[in-house]
């Protein structure tokens, strides 16, 4: 019996229900589909644990071809079994069976609920492009809103960065009180004891230097944007991306010349989340090259799936901007928000996750 959740099962959704639609559907940084905008799909390749196979649309028959075995099955059947599985990702929640789709995947030779793969692209799709006469192959990243908000970026001590506290000296008793607050929002609590007792912090570097390179790669001034990002979020009522880039803007920790309004901040952190959605890890050595080609699907929360590719750049860039907020990850799991010494100089990290909204 296969069982996933609502993310998981999001996946065999999106396959059934592109296929019944025959078409994909951009959209905006407000997840609405931009009417009169559409892309036919030629054909989705998926490889499962069984061996690739290939969904090809002629007219109202989809072909399914792998080894040497063709299937020929009507759209309808894809149609009427995406509305069964969206009615049933609503309507269950933790790990669930959905026994009729189960076995309607089984006749499409589709015998896992995630498609075999390394990297970040989750779908492969062939599309004919009305306005340039192409076929390109894309492979999304897919995003469900019909679950939890999926995370961006995941957290890690591969997403600490280390401030400096200055201004003042603590002393043990300062540093044991500070620790050991624990307010439901006690790092921001930490935090502003600092800042009361008349401390100030001061970007030093992250804690690894993958990440750091990383981030260099994409832009050099990049490791000290995010730190201002999240020194934001720590010190403010605002998670939402959007806001706290303002603040950032407003602050110009790094003296941009502002006075054409040139949106600096804005434009390195559109690239910075558009190569992590791309495939981009704080762990891995960046080389700049995509691995989820295409870009991302969207399952809307009504079943709509709307996609944003990379050779739309400026609605994929705005879309991620708009949609993501930063977030709190476990301090205790990731080691940060303590303050502690070494060299003679005292410290604490603050972290970096990012969630879609």
């Amino acid at each position: 019996m296969i069982t996933g959740n609502k993310g998981e099962w999001s996946e065999i959704y999106a396959l059934l229900k592109l296929l019944g639609d025959k078409k994909l559907h951009p959209g905006n940084s407000q997840i609405k589909k931009i009417e009169n905008l559409f892309y036919p799909i030629l054909k989705i390749l998926r490889t499962d644990v069984n061996g690739s196979f290939e969904y090809s649309i002629d007219d109202d028959i989809v072909i399914i071809s792998g080894t040497q075995e063709v299937f020929r099955i009507p759209i309808f059947e894809f149609q009427k079994k995406a509305e069964i599985l969206l009615t049933e990702i609503k309507n269950n929640s933790g790990a669930f069976s959905v026994p009729e789709i189960e076995e309607f995947m089984h006749s499409i030779k589709c015998l896992s609920l995630k498609a075999s793969s390394t990297s970040k692209t989750d779908i492969t799709i062939v599309v004919h492009d009305l306005m340039t006469g192409l076929q390109p192959t894309l492979g999304f990243s897919i995003k469900s809103q019909l679950g939890n908000p999926a995370t961006l970026l995941n957290a890690g001590e591969t997403t600490n960065f280390i401030f400096e506290i200055t201004g003042l000296v603590l002393n043990q008793d300062q540093i044991l009180r500070i620790n050991t607050i624990a307010s439901s929002s006690k790092i921001k609590d930490r935090l502003l004891e600092i800042k009361k007792l008349g401390g100030d912090l001061k970007f030093v570097r992250t804690q690894r230097n993958i990440f750091s390179n990383n981030l260099i790669l994409i832009d050099s001034f990049l490791p000290q944007i995010l730190a201002d990002l999240v020194f934001n979020f720590y010190t403010s009522n605002q998670s939402n991306i959007e806001e706290l880039l303002d603040m950032t803007e407003s602050k110009n920790p790094l003296g941009y010349d502002t006075t054409e309004n040139h949106l600096f901040y804005n434009y390195k952190m559109k690239r910075f989340l558009s190569d992590i959605a791309l495939g981009m890890m704080p762990s891995k050595v960046w080389t700049g090259e995509y691995e989820a080609n295409g870009g991302y699907l969207v399952v809307k929360s009504d079943g709509e799936i709307l996609c944003y590719h990379i050779y739309n750049k400026n609605e994929f860039e705005n879309y991620l901007l708009a949609n993501t907020k930063l977030e709190t990850a476990s301090s205790g799991k990731h080691g940060f928000g303590t303050v502690y010494e070494e060299s003679g100089n005292q410290f604490i990290k603050l972290n970096l996750q990012i969630r879609f909204k």
